[in-house]
């Protein structure tokens, strides 16, 4: 861990929401912000409202947010490109962290691209895409949208180890994968951060979660609040009664406690929404309340 602060471009500090957490070496906020939700619905085609959408991104960043979550397939290129214009040149210690491994069909899909010549195309258009010479982190999609798949990454995360090589890449993550293959990764390269889906109601990474965390490896949970099913518990909106917040401020506060190496990245098109997410920071959960809320997943 590092300070929980951070130096905005007028040279004043600001609090880093959640804290902050330190990514190879790169500090960034722990609650961040992911972009998937400012291209249109289900992340295909345009926004509605791309003057909006611009405005969370410039919010997110007035609010501390250091850490901005995306991939060049939403949209496909939509996220990235505003992204670039609400941000560029992005101010100091704001940092991109984005994903390959996927494209867009014309049809919505998400077809798996882990080829070499891919994943070279792919970390190419996020450098244009994001007006970037160098992109912060890159992680490798290996597994489908919820779960990881088994077999071999060795290939396509040597492909992204050479670019790192070349000076493309700054640092390698990893997106929805399982133990094994984190391993295989660190035989190639350091592995700086992981991305699986995980919530207070999927638990199936607290292993790996406590495992990365000695390692001094982020653990990045994507779908926090259950993603297409949303997370439905009794117990968890009791809390919430309780404590006078919302069931998502619970759930994400929950995550912050759970190891200090979960960095969130909770995604909205809306700025309301996006000052109640980075609030979420500052909710204290008692003692008791904390062991009713372990046991949703237990």
């Amino acid at each position: 861990m590092t300070t929980s602060t951070g130096t905005t471009t007028s040279g004043t500090t600001r609090p880093l929401p959640g804290g902050a957490y330190t990514m190879g070496d790169l500090t960034v906020s722990r609650v961040g912000y992911g972009a998937m939700q400012l291209a249109g619905p289900h992340a295909f085609g345009p926004p509605a409202d791309r003057a909006a959408a611009v405005a969370v991104l410039r919010e997110a960043v007035a609010l501390g947010v250091t850490h901005i979550d995306t991939a060049d397939f939403y949209g496909p290129h939509v996220t990235n490109e505003i992204i670039r214009e609400a941000l560029h040149p992005y101010p100091a210690g704001v940092h991109v962290v984005t994903k390959v491994g996927a494209e867009r069909g014309a049809d919505g899909s998400w077809p798996v691209a882990r080829e070499p010549h891919q994943l070279r195309r792919a970390v190419e258009q996020n450098l244009e895409h994001l007006g970037l010479d160098r992109l912060d982190v890159v992680n490798l999609r290996a597994g489908g949208l919820e779960r990881p798949e088994p077999g071999s990454i060795e290939r396509p995360f040597a492909a992204l180890a050479r670019m790192q090589d070349e000076g493309l890449i700054r640092h390698l993550g990893l997106s929805t994968v399982s133990a094994d293959q984190v391993a295989q990764a660190q035989q190639i390269a350091p592995v700086v951060c992981v991305q699986n889906m995980y919530n207070i109601a999927n638990r199936q990474d607290d292993p790996l979660i406590d495992s990365l965390a000695e390692q001094g490896i982020a653990f990045v949970p994507y779908f926090p609040l259950g993603g297409f099913s949303p997370i439905q518990s009794g117990r968890l909106d009791a809390v919430a009664a309780r404590l006078g917040t919302t069931p998502s401020a619970v759930a994400q506060a929950w995550l912050l406690r759970r190891s200090p190496n979960v960095l969130l990245i909770p995604g909205t098109s809306s700025v309301a929404h996006l000052r109640e997410n980075v609030a979420a920071a500052d909710l204290v959960l008692p003692d008791a309340e904390l062991a009713e809320l372990d046991a949703i997943g237990a």
